[in-house]
């Protein structure tokens, strides 16, 4: 009879879809897509499941884990190192990330200077005497502009399958509703924070026991006003660095001449594959008219309606517009810059010039990009 209650309790148990922890994952990216930190770090980091989902926020430059176990985040840490695709498609922003092992009731200069901290079911498993350090070191020493904490709320457990009083055999306490709104509430005062509170995972219509997981949102107040702390002038480092990885950026010159060589030969080329269909069409056209035409022509308004990119300004300076002499396709360099891409790569055709030089065939006065085409005429013959 018990073994029977026991699994009608179990199948009426509340169970979250998505997974809870997903969601709060998600409510912090929201968070993060609303505000648009640069710095931020997650507290209690564990497997850097949380961090593999920040790294894609193009606002994000410093992404910062700290974990008591090295080993766990050791597991998982691989997720956060660039892909290839990082390397062929570079981001605009830079970004770092580093992981460090250590205690959130130590204080370590590599935590001053963040926009966003997050405590995701961290607090649950401190000590008594961490705990107690907790605020002075996260609100009074990091000082963020912005905290987040969640928690198991103690009042949603009957609501679920568990068999212990915690939820996890670790947790040394799981409060109420009361219990963290007074103990947020007085951080929040002590530290010169405002504090609102929510949560992820609704109770069942008519069970007053609030969200399964409870959040507080922590603002620092006078945010424009405060100057911020410089690393510089403490001392003693207690954590210690597991992981790092830098990601390439267009801030970074190299990768920056990368994408703009490979863009510049890119349009170079389609702009030459038009220009070689134009003359073949015009060729036909020729013989199968007998009109005598010219062996150099000139792109007209159809070719340039074709091209991928429409130009930035007018075509109408004869000098910007690219033609065939013997094997080689000369396009301007104007030509090139007026292209969308290209320009916002650049900025400015001073960098284009120097970005190229010495990457790709110019003319002497470097002026007009040089494509070879003599493989084309090959493959037309044949």
């Amino acid at each position: 009879m018990d073994v029977k209650l026991q699994k009608d309790e179990l199948a009426r148990a509340v169970t979250f879809k998505p997974p809870l922890y997903k969601q709060r994952y998600q409510f912090i990216k929201q968070l993060v897509s609303s505000h648009k930190p640069k710095k931020v770090a997650d507290l209690g980091c564990a497997d850097c499941r949380l961090l593999w989902l920040l790294k894609f926020c193009k606002c994000i430059e410093v992404l910062v884990g700290l974990d008591i176990s090295e080993d766990v985040m050791k597991e998982k840490m691989h997720t956060l190192f660039p892909l290839p695709g990082d390397y062929l498609q570079p981001s605009e922003s830079p970004l770092t990330i580093i992981l460090h092992q250590g205690s959130v009731a130590h204080k370590d200069p590599c935590m001053l200077g963040f926009d966003m901290i997050t405590c995701i079911e961290l607090i649950e498993h401190l000590e008594a005497r961490e705990l107690e350090k907790f605020p002075e070191v996260v609100f009074g020493f990091m000082n963020p502009a912005m905290v987040i904490i969640s928690t198991p709320n103690a009042e949603f457990n009957p609501l679920l399958p568990i068999a212990t009083l915690f939820r996890h055999p670790d947790h040394k306490f799981e409060w109420n509703r009361a219990q963290f709104q007074n103990w947020a509430q007085d951080a929040a005062a002590h530290y010169d924070y405002t504090v609102e509170f929510t949560g992820l995972g609704a109770p069942p219509p008519g069970k007053d026991v609030g969200f399964c997981t409870q959040i507080g949102v922590f603002v620092r107040k006078n945010l424009k006003n405060r100057e911020p702390d410089r690393p510089e002038k403490y001392q003693e480092h207690v954590y210690k660095t597991v992981f790092k990885a830098v990601y390439p950026s267009l801030k970074d010159e190299k990768y920056l001449q990368n994408a703009v060589v490979n863009e510049v030969i890119r349009t170079a080329q389609i702009i030459a594959r038009r220009l070689l269909n134009h003359r073949k069409s015009e060729f036909k056209k020729h013989c199968e008219d007998h009109v005598e035409i010219e062996p150099r022509f000139r792109s007209s308004c159809c070719f340039l309606r074709h091209l991928e990119y429409p130009p930035l300004v007018e075509a109408d300076n004869q000098n910007m517009q690219p033609f065939i002499n013997g094997n080689t396709v000369y396009i301007p360099l104007a030509k090139l810059f007026s292209f969308p891409k290209v320009n916002q790569l650049c900025g400015t055709f001073e960098i284009l010039s120097k970005l190229i030089t010495g990457k790709i065939a110019l003319s002497n006065d470097g002026s007009t990009v040089m494509i070879d085409v003599g493989y084309e005429n090959e493959e037309q013959e044949t």
